[in-house]
């Protein structure tokens, strides 16, 4: 893959270019539009770590998003720097690197259900056991099929930023192929058959079926690597690793930084599992001790650790760009960083101490509930309303005006294609807030009632 087609301005469904602007590149103008979605701003109310919460410090998927978004403009503009020295690139500046990450960070999780992963989970549940949801997503094939049964956040936020914002608009937000690109962490179709491809990048799918056609152009236009004859599988765009490292940094930090600020870990907790990470530990003692009180150490050693990872991993994509450009390699930056074994002990005290205290745990179970009964009764009235367009039940006809004309069909003419009117339906819930899908349930199934 060559760096300069890597970093295309072109954007899908738009001008092939923009003429260059003393205040703004192309690739600034991607971030503006991601901050000015509607999409973008639901966030607010999405789930990072603890649902719900009623305490304002605790980050919620907007948050995250932003500080990702600050940690991956860093490391970009770093990478960027060596890049341009190394190949030559000086039509390009290295806070390009920058703004390019710093904008798919911004979005990396804009596709995310409610219930933070529990609602990836709870979709994936419905397609494969619910009574209607099971036997619905069966008569599905392929990737059509898989969509729904391995429901991917990733997935839905490709259709997000390309088709879903602005949808008057051929390519929604019309980004930049190099931000899109950079924004797939995952750049293949649901189901591979029997084509197995080892690596981090085909873990999990980036783009639904529906969506292939959209993915291949963007690819055709980075040059990036076709990996399977047969299936949508691609290497990924380079800058995604910095992408995916950004993301892995912060919310593995912060993650423990809020587990403090909500009692699940003490200042010395803390401090044992940060000051291994940092590089020349004792330089920070003197600065701790003038701090006053754990509150402030703990954000004075986040803030170090943050920027420690970042320097291991710009080390880590530079010497490994040649691979990388090459396809080769495919593995988590984080992987391959002198601190990585302290850095994954964040993660595996998260997992013990955080992800599992009942404040999240009791709330999750609820979103199975909540987002099953959503998709259970919505489709079970498109449906019948599709199938039986003059005799469909008075309870279907009343449930389908709960869902917006955008997501049914123009003039609420519903498809009379199953897997589009799915894919629609889970486009509508995996774009509601928690507390709106929490309404919308409660007013679905008469817990709630107008008086």
């Amino acid at each position: 893959m060559l760096w300069p087609q890597l970093l295309s301005h072109k954007r899908i469904g738009g001008k092939t270019t923009q003429a260059a602007s003393a205040t703004r590149t192309d690739f600034q103008r991607d971030f503006d539009r991601i901050v000015f979605s509607s999409a973008f701003r639901r966030m607010q109310d999405k789930t990072q770590v603890f649902p719900l919460s009623k305490i304002d410090y605790v980050r919620t998927r907007l948050t995250h998003s932003l500080e990702s978004s600050s940690v991956g403009r860093s490391l970009g503009t770093l990478v960027g720097e060596q890049v341009i020295t190394r190949h030559g690139l000086f039509n390009f500046n290295a806070s390009d690197f920058g703004d390019i990450c710093a904008a798919a960070c911004l979005a990396h999780d804009i596709g995310n259900p409610p219930f933070s992963h529990a609602g990836e989970d709870a979709i994936r549940h419905w397609a494969g056991y619910a009574n209607y949801g099971q036997s619905r997503v069966a008569g599905l094939r392929g990737s059509q099929r898989e969509d729904f049964i391995k429901f991917e956040g990733n997935a839905q936020g490709f259709r997000v930023l390309a088709r879903l914002q602005n949808t008057s608009n051929n390519g929604g937000l019309q980004l930049t192929c190099a931000t899109l690109g950079a924004f797939t962490k995952y750049p293949r179709e649901s189901s591979l058959g029997d084509n197995f491809h080892k690596g981090i990048s085909t873990v999990k799918h980036g783009f639904f079926f529906e969506d292939i056609k959209l993915f291949e152009e963007i690819a055709n236009i980075l040059g990036l690597i076709r990996r399977d004859k047969k299936r949508a599988v691609w290497s990924r765009h380079p800058l995604a690793f910095l992408v995916e490292a950004a993301d892995d940094i912060c919310y593995r930090v912060v993650d423990i930084e809020d587990g403090f600020r909500l009692g699940h870990l003490n200042y010395q907790e803390v401090l044992d599992l940060f000051w291994p990470i940092l590089s020349n530990p004792i330089r920070r003692q003197a600065k701790l001790d003038q701090l006053s009180g754990d509150k402030e150490r703990v954000e004075f050693l986040r803030a170090k650790v943050i920027n420690e990872i970042i320097k291991q991993s710009r080390d880590c994509f530079l010497d490994q760009e040649e691979s990388i450009l090459s396809g080769q390699f495919d593995m988590p930056l984080l992987e391959c960083i002198p601190k990585q074994t302290e850095f994954q002990r964040l993660l595996e005290v998260a997992q013990t101490r955080i992800y599992c205290t009942p404040e999240v745990v009791d709330i999750e179970i609820a979103g199975f509930e909540v987002l099953g009964q959503l998709l259970e009764r919505f489709i079970q009235a498109l449906d019948d309303l599709a199938e039986n367009p003059n005799t469909a039940k008075a309870i279907s006809r009343m449930t389908s005006l709960l869902v917006p004309e955008q997501f049914i069909g123009t003039n609420r003419v519903i498809s009379p294609e199953p897997y589009g009117r799915l894919l629609r339906l889970t486009d509508f819930v995996s774009g509601m807030t928690d507390s709106y899908a929490v309404y919308l349930f409660k007013k679905l199934t008469g817990i709630s009632l107008p008086v």
